[in-house]
């Protein structure tokens, strides 16, 4: 648990950019149009963090891992914020009558 820790303080600005950037492009861009995209990314951040977690890389390398398979579930949660604003805030417009 320390690890994890010491980690997120060292890659904290890393990790608000990433929420950011996705929050950001979540809102433009909306859900993926396809089950592609979505299940792609899905698997590329699954694989890298069970690669995390393993530990298959060790030292600095391994940082590298762990750095950025958290900046990059960060970004997907952001993506998916971002998304959900927009959702939302149209939902509101439309009943609104706008």
């Amino acid at each position: 648990m320390d690890g994890v820790i010491l980690l997120v303080s060292g890659v904290w600005p890393g990790l608000a950019g990433a929420l950011a950037l996705g929050l950001g492009c979540g809102f433009v861009g909306g859900w993926p149009r396809g089950l592609a995209t979505g299940l792609g990314l899905l698997s590329a951040a699954s694989l890298l963090g069970a690669a995390a977690l393993a530990g298959l890389v060790p030292g600095v390398g391994g940082f590298w891992v762990e750095s950025a398979a958290l900046m990059l579930w960060t970004y997907l949660g952001g993506c998916v914020l971002g998304a959900l604003t927009k959702r939302a805030r149209s939902d509101h417009q439309t009943a609104n009558g706008a």
